[in-house]
């Protein structure tokens, strides 16, 4: 009888969401746990699963919408433990489409290895030059939700005048870098003076300024868009959202992509100059990345080969280790973040 080959066995450290949360997020909510070991096997044939290492695993803003008890949504809430997207290389597969050796993008768990029973958000990475991270950022999720956002919900012409808010984060440093592609005037607003320098002189922006440090947004909306804003591109919500609301142009539009500003997601904030979509004719819309699913393929295509030509450049803010996803999590919350936030699990 042959010996059985021995089958490798490793500890699975993971971060945990420990519980669902109110008001802003603190690092205690997530534990780095050491958990049961794994074997670095897939399951038996039949089963269609795949083992895989995590190499890069995701932070972005929208997870703190899923770590609340609430279901009327587009995305169910978190389990504890659960967690969301990243890049990964599999180890061992029962599946025919996922072979060991290659490299995918795909909900994961925020942990060193995951077993992938469900496929279907599951995609296979074509290798290229460009960093693997840059499939949970630039080429992933956030540079879709840019490019779908800015090209299909804006409908944007050129010389039009583009307000951009988070402008230096995962979504945002696209949006202005496509707006600027297609012949807009671009001003993004960020939290600090470096994020500022960054979008006038790494990211192309024709002006950026920390919001705060301006004791009335309206006031300085008008200073940059003295004609009035055609498109803004709105991640954080709140007192930004209503400052464009006074200063949008008339039949302007706004992309309604994110609302970081609202940490305390059980109590939402209001509000206070919606009229100026009756007045002004504005055509306000939130939406998704996943409603343009479509256009994905052309997305990829186009956005790589702007970047292999030098006309885009992407910035991650890369932290290292399990451990650090708590604080890196929160950090999304009080700014300080500078580009794409990035965990890195593993090297490849």
């Amino acid at each position: 009888m042959e010996e059985e080959c021995l089958v490798q066995v490793e500890e699975n450290k993971q971060v945990i969401f420990r519980g669902f949360i109110e008001g802003t997020p603190k690092e205690t909510d997530l534990q780095v746990v050491v958990g049961k070991k794994i074997e670095l096997k897939a399951p038996p044939k039949g089963s269609g699963a795949f083992l895989v290492k995590n190499l890069y695993l995701s932070c972005d803003p929208y997870m703190r919408g899923r770590m609340r008890d609430f279901h009327d949504s587009y995305l169910p809430p978190f389990l504890p433990g659960q967690a969301g997207f990243g890049v990964s290389k599999v180890v061992d597969s029962d599946n025919p489409n996922f072979k060991p050796g290659d490299f995918i993008s795909g909900i994961t768990g925020w942990e060193e290895y995951s077993l992938i029973r469900t496929t279907e958000l599951s995609r296979k990475i074509k290798p290229n030059d460009l960093p693997l991270s840059y499939h949970v950022g630039l080429l992933g999720m956030p540079g879709f939700t840019a490019y779908a956002g800015f090209y299909e919900v804006c409908s944007p012409k050129k010389g039009e005048s583009v307000l951009v808010s988070a402008a230096s984060g995962a979504v945002g440093q696209l949006v202005g870098q496509l707006a600027k592609l297609h012949g807009c005037y671009v001003v993004g607003s960020c939290g600090s003076s470096r994020k500022v320098d960054l979008l006038r002189n790494k990211l192309g922006f024709d002006e950026a300024f920390n919001y705060k440090e301006e004791p009335d947004l309206g006031a300085a909306l008008k200073r940059y868009f003295p004609q009035g804003i055609d498109i803004y591109f709105d991640n954080v919500g709140g007192d930004m959202l209503d400052a464009a609301l006074v200063n949008m142009k008339i039949h302007g539009r706004i992309a309604v992509c994110g609302m970081v500003s609202e940490k305390n997601l059980s109590d939402p904030q209001g509000i206070r100059n919606v009229y100026n979509l009756i007045t002004k004719r504005i055509r306000m819309q939130g939406f998704l990345q996943s409603d343009y699913i479509h256009l994905f393929p052309r997305f990829l295509e186009h956005v790589i080969s702007y970047y292999e030509q030098g006309k885009i450049v992407y910035i991650e803010d890369m932290n290292e280790g399990l451990e650090s996803a708590p604080s890196a999590f929160v950090g999304l919350f009080l700014g300080e973040n500078v580009g794409k936030q990035v965990i890195r699990v593993a090297h490849e």
